[in-house]
């Protein structure tokens, strides 16, 4: 059975896009997004992929994320209870609360004395992996879409030939100076 009536194909997306949202705000993709709270004006853990990331097999969490789902609207029905909070019936339990109390039912849920830490911690943990790191994507595709993370972190956008200069030395000086055997597109001979 689906919480709250819902189908959990567009619940689930909208539920764990706002816990990602919660863990990495962002700005809201349209005047009629639920699922990100638009806390910050630039994109956040939902823009970088982390719903992508998060479905990735290979990350461990894809085959939990349908009772993560389930668990964290159970809790935040119980939070909006606990706190005399009436919650909207036409988006999941979750995305009904303001980003106010999802980052406090988040807070409670990660704390060190809970029973289901772990499994919160690590969804946390994935949804600021693909804010800075991109890891569900290479690093080209992801600077060629604008990804909001790598962009934010001071990630340079490669030069119109593919290759990555910066301006300055990341240490402010030349470490060692350049082998003259070195071909121009930068490989060694």
């Amino acid at each position: 059975m689906q919480p709250d009536g819902q189908d959990a194909g567009p619940a689930r997306t909208a539920t764990i896009e706002a816990f990602a949202d919660t863990i990495v705000p962002g700005a809201k993709r349209s005047p009629d997004d639920r699922a990100v709270a638009g806390a910050d004006p630039t994109g956040g853990a939902v823009a970088a992929g982390a719903l992508e990331l998060l479905e990735q097999p290979g990350g461990g969490l894809a085959e939990a994320l349908d009772s993560l789902y389930y668990t964290l609207n159970d809790h935040a029905v119980g939070y909006a209870a606990t706190h005399g909070l009436t919650l909207d019936d036409d988006v999941p339990a979750f995305v009904a609360l303001s980003f106010e109390h999802r980052t406090a039912l988040v807070r409670e849920l990660t704390a060190p004395e809970h029973p289901e830490k772990q499994m919160w911690v690590a969804l946390a943990l994935f949804s600021n992996m693909a804010f800075d790191s991109a890891a569900h994507i290479s690093t080209t595709e992801a600077l060629a879409a604008g990804h909001p993370g790598l962009l934010g972190i001071g990630y340079f956008r490669p030069d119109a030939d593919g290759l990555s200069r910066f301006p300055q030395y990341s240490y402010g000086r030349a470490l060692a100076p350049i082998h003259p055997q070195t071909t121009a597109a930068g490989d060694p001979t």
